[in-house]
């Protein structure tokens, strides 16, 4: 008798605020395993989710974890809130947030004008609190214990920024955006055009490349027991 093939394939995931993306893929690794997968199955992400983001994670289960760069380099769309009356530490609600005194508030039109200026391939500094690598140490741990971050500019690309609702100091926005783009960078950059403040109150992804958000599956709905049935198949297969 030949053991079952081990499940590959695809699962959407609509990932709540508070887990990291990594705690998802234990989640799911955990009940891949309650249905008859090797303890070592490997599950990984197409792009992170910061704890406190929602939205869409693309997990790779099996060999399809081989997809993660075709599918972090797909378009991504996000629905982001920004405070322009503060500042933030990690430039999210997550930091030490500093409030500042904006004498006269930007007008609908000034927010859209400085948005726009951030459409296309532009030059990006990464957050001092990101996962990237400084001299073998992540930037977050160094940030952590005080010591100096400094993080290059490199260039990213932004399809499209819409302003979907501002009412001072909130504004929302859709932004569609390629790989490598911090939204957090953006709500910081923002506020310094305006010369007001600028951080994420709520951000959430609604789709990585072909993939929606509405297609996806609530944590809490995932079966405690998964089996190959529950992943969708790989890039190319029906």
């Amino acid at each position: 008798m030949t053991d079952a093939p081990t499940a590959s394939g695809l699962l959407l995931v609509d990932k709540p605020t508070g887990p990291t993306s990594m705690d998802v893929c234990a989640r799911v690794r955990w009940r891949l395993r309650q249905g008859g997968a090797p303890k070592r199955i490997k599950v990984g992400h197409g792009g992170t989710l910061d704890p406190m983001a929602t939205g869409l994670l693309v997990l790779m289960v099996g060999k399809a974890t081989k997809l993660c760069e075709t599918v972090m380099a797909g378009e991504k769309e996000y629905e982001a809130t920004i405070d322009l009356s503060r500042r933030s530490t990690t430039d999210d609600a997550e930091g030490e947030l500093t409030f500042v005194d904006v004498a006269s508030p930007p007008t609908r039109a000034m927010v859209s004008l400085a948005l726009a200026n951030f459409v296309g391939t532009i030059l990006q500094v990464p957050p001092n609190f990101s996962a990237l690598h400084i001299g073998g140490e992540r930037a977050y741990d160094l940030a952590r214990e005080g010591k100096p971050v400094q993080l290059a500019a490199r260039p990213v690309t932004v399809h499209a920024i819409d302003l979907l609702h501002y009412e001072w100091p909130l504004a929302t926005v859709r932004i569609a955006c390629g790989k490598g783009t911090y939204i957090r960078s953006i709500a910081r950059d923002l506020g310094t055009a305006l010369s007001t403040g600028g951080m994420l109150t709520a951000l959430r992804r609604t789709q990585v490349g072909r993939w929606h958000v509405r297609d996806a599956a609530l944590m809490d709905s995932l079966p405690a027991v998964m089996t190959q049935a529950d992943l969708l198949p790989l890039l190319g297969e029906s």
